[in-house]
């Protein structure tokens, strides 16, 4: 088992910034991949970001591109999402979570483990 806990979430103007992080714990050995996606109350829960274990590789939604940045810290088990530039339609819930097989980042239903979540809301 792998237990999640997301951290960094708030409220922030347009053009703002937040970093969000994911501490990871129990058996994060057999993890493959962490991913970022978000959820509005209502609507399917939608893909931000993907990074693979080493670090080496990096995926991203159209939306988030050359604002968003994930990065991990294997040494703190941790990873983070720096969101830059912030709109209103990024107002979500965002979940973090954790892959133990490969490919296919962008869809949920690869994911094994997720974390309760954290609201991030944008004013404009």
């Amino acid at each position: 088992q792998v237990q999640l806990v997301e951290s960094g979430g708030g409220l922030v103007q347009a053009g703002g910034s937040l970093r969000l992080s994911c501490a990871a714990s129990g058996r994060t050995a057999s993890t493959n991949a962490m991913g970022w996606f978000r959820q509005v109350s209502g609507t399917e829960r939608e893909f931000v970001a993907a990074i693979n274990w080493s670090g080496t590789s990096t995926y991203y939604a159209d939306s988030v591109k050359g604002r968003f940045t994930i990065s991990r810290d294997n040494g703190k088990n941790t990873v983070y999402l720096q969101m830059n530039f912030l709109k209103p339609e990024d107002t979500a819930v965002y979940y973090c979570a954790a892959a133990n097989s490969r490919g296919g980042y962008t869809k949920s239903s690869r994911y094994d483990y997720w974390g309760q979540g954290t609201q991030v809301t944008v004013s404009s």
